[in-house]
């Protein structure tokens, strides 16, 4: 069995308090207990969130063999551009506070790849934390991480990724990504915030959609913008699916857990 995850962090912001606790994070992601997850929205040596680096936290918790950060700005979010993009696709080697995606394995991993997406031209009215109307939100660069690991009888390729809310612009992302993953080893899974509701990421890749669960807001969940799609699975099968409502993010994570018995002989 393989389970896999998806959980936007939120940079570990518990909605209760308003704090950020890393060991509150470690305890949250260590109850997914998959094999595999992929982060969004995570920090690392941000002011806010205890100057960490969430993807190592997050790791830890799982006891993972593996695990990257690539960030997608430096600096800190947030309504006012004070950020700039990032270029480095490996986190740990950049100082200061970054901001982005996470890849975590407890899986050897044979290879690691990045794709980036600049933001789009316009930004979209969002409703943020802590305040109840839509505020109108600028658009962020977007990065996409890949990691073939050595799973049971053979290679696997898992993507990690958090698009773009502005509608359309991130359907293209969506299709962008399908292309670069194509040259990959197969099975592939994606694991992400897609910012894409419903059956529509799957409608566009002509992936398999195999958890068909509301995962926002975490509080009452009324949509699903967290994604685990499968291609080319091989014979591997979806036996459980599950959105968790945790003590950090406005999101659920997404967890499916895969029977990998019968790959290669589907």
């Amino acid at each position: 069995m393989l389970r896999v995850a998806t959980f936007n962090l939120l940079h570990g912001l518990a909605l209760a308090d308003g704090t950020t606790d890393p060991d509150v994070l470690a305890e949250a992601v260590a109850k997914l207990d998959a094999d595999i997850v992929g982060l969004q929205e995570v920090d690392r040596l941000q002011p806010r969130s205890g100057e960490v680096d969430q993807t190592e936290t997050a790791a830890r918790a799982l006891d993972a063999a593996a695990w990257r950060f690539v960030p997608a700005l430096l600096g800190t979010p947030g309504l006012e551009r004070t950020w700039a993009p990032a270029t480095q696709d490996d986190g740990t080697t950049v100082d200061g506070p970054t901001y982005g995606i996470g890849l975590v394995s407890r899986l050897p991993v044979r290879s690691w790849h990045v794709l980036r997406f600049p933001p789009a031209p316009v930004g979209a009215p969002l409703r943020v934390p802590g305040n109840r109307r839509l505020v109108h939100v600028p658009d962020e660069p977007r990065v996409a991480l890949a990691a073939v690991v050595e799973a049971d009888h053979g290679p696997l390729t898992v993507v990690a990724t958090h698009l773009s809310f502005v509608p359309g612009w991130n359907l293209s992302q969506l299709r962008r990504l399908v292309r670069w993953a194509s040259g990959m080893p197969e099975p592939r899974i994606l694991l992400g915030d897609l910012n894409v509701p419903g059956r529509l990421p799957a409608r566009v890749t002509g992936w398999t959609q195999l958890a068909r669960l509301a995962s926002y807001p975490a509080f009452r969940p009324r949509v699903q913008l967290d994604h685990v799609l499968g291609s080319r699975l091989g014979g591997m099968s979806v036996t459980a699916a599950s959105a968790l409502s945790l003590p950090v993010s406005d999101h659920c994570a997404v967890t499916v857990d895969l029977d990998t018995s019968a790959r290669g002989r589907g």
